[in-house]
């Protein structure tokens, strides 16, 4: 009876929504990437077609809160990938790919459906995949050319945030006349 009760209950624990982390094999990094790309960019479809997309496209439907809110969660994943110590490289073209649908997802229409078709978090987990298949080292240039890319990333989503900011300030002087 005590088995079938603990059998029950380990069933149940093993259920996660996100990966455990583990630092000591990069094998664990790979679900977290999956998962942020089923969910930011393909966990719905359009109705008769093959077409999918997932919360990156909708949230950036918020101006200019929206791109940074999904730049913000895929660099938060990027962070999670250094602490891995991924390659840097590897780092820096993840990197690109947010940035790259940061800067056009600020256009308002025409960035959303960017992020439809772009899709960085796929991109990003294709990535890992293919790196996972076939390592390679890194060098120092590699990791110099990284934190420029990071520096830049950090620059662009800081000034999407203000912009937003000013937008929304816009909003309120404009709803309620002050």
């Amino acid at each position: 009876m005590q088995s079938k009760i603990e059998d029950r209950q380990s069933k149940i624990l093993e259920w996660e929504v996100l990966p455990p982390e583990d630092r000591h094999g990069r094998g664990s990094i790979e679900p977290l990437f999956r998962w942020l790309a089923v969910i930011m960019d393909s966990f719905l479809r359009v109705p008769g077609t093959k077409l999918r997309f997932g919360l990156d496209p909708i949230i950036g439907l918020l101006p200019g809160i929206g791109d940074v809110a999904s730049a913000i969660i895929s660099a938060m994943a990027l962070v999670h990938a250094a602490r891995y110590r991924l390659p840097k490289i590897l780092l820096t073209r993840m990197a690109m790919n947010i940035l790259i649908n940061e800067l056009i997802g600020i256009i308002p229409g025409l960035g959303d459906a960017f992020s439809f078709w772009f899709k960085s978090n796929v991109r990003n987990y294709e990535l890992l995949r293919r790196y996972s298949a076939a390592p390679a080292r890194s060098r120092k240039s590699d990791w110099i050319f990284v934190m420029a890319v990071l520096g830049l990333l950090f620059v662009i989503v800081c000034a999407g945030l203000i912009v937003s900011l000013l937008v929304l300030e816009a909003i309120g002087r404009f709803v309620f006349g002050r």
